[in-house]
């Protein structure tokens, strides 16, 4: 079996910021986008993250190092839709050096490796896997229009009780969508309002 620093990712970017959305909003972290995406959101704001042959391939003993490094307690992979990757390699090497294992998925493939906090974000351009309704911490839905409110809760619905719900508003729609999500969740007080604080600290 081949040791787990010598299995490649590729990878987009990785850096030192700090996490602006949902529960753990404030937190240094280490940040690594890994290249590869079949969900294709109309809106999304990294596409030049899907074609996975685009990214240049680096060790996960080279990304664990670099976020040792950095000091950071929280390592966050997101995509892309990191989970069309093995993940398991870089989550042991993560977690032997003690860093924290947090994913952002859009739950369309099975989740591998060990996982400190799951961050379940849906898409409606496919649907998700039932295994992330049981593996997830929280659920952020990204609103673009009203019919992504009671959207949300159809997949708030399948969770147990204590996953935390959140709705963000789209950053480019920023200011038609925030005026009745803010509604929506003073009228159901289990929804919380994730904003991207990360781009209003300029950081990426």
């Amino acid at each position: 079996m081949a040791n787990w620093r010598d299995v490649e990712y590729p990878v987009m970017e990785r850096f030192l910021t700090v996490q602006g959305e949902g529960a753990y909003t404030g937190a240094a972290a280490w940040f690594i986008r890994l290249g590869g995406c079949d969900v294709g959101c109309a809106w999304c704001d990294v596409k030049e993250s899907w074609d996975v042959n685009s990214h240049p391939a680096v060790e996960a003993g080279c990304l664990v190092d670099e976020v040792v490094a950095s000091k950071a307690p929280i390592c966050i992979i997101t995509g892309g839709e990191p989970t069309i990757h093995n993940l398991s390699a870089l989550t042991e090497g993560l977690q032997a050096a003690r860093i924290r294992t947090h994913i952002e998925t859009s739950g369309t493939h099975p989740l591998t490796g060990n996982w400190d906090w799951v961050t379940f974000s849906p898409k409606r351009f496919k649907a998700p896997l039932d295994s992330i309704y049981e593996q997830a911490d929280e659920l952020k839905v990204v609103v673009v229009n009203r019919h992504d409110l009671t959207w949300g809760e159809t997949h708030a619905a399948r969770f147990r009780s204590d996953i935390c719900l959140y709705f963000q508003p789209e950053w480019g729609r920023f200011e038609q969508v925030l005026q009745y999500t803010v509604a929506f969740v003073q009228e159901n007080p289990k929804w919380r309002i994730s904003l991207q604080t990360h781009k209003y600290l300029g950081l990426p």
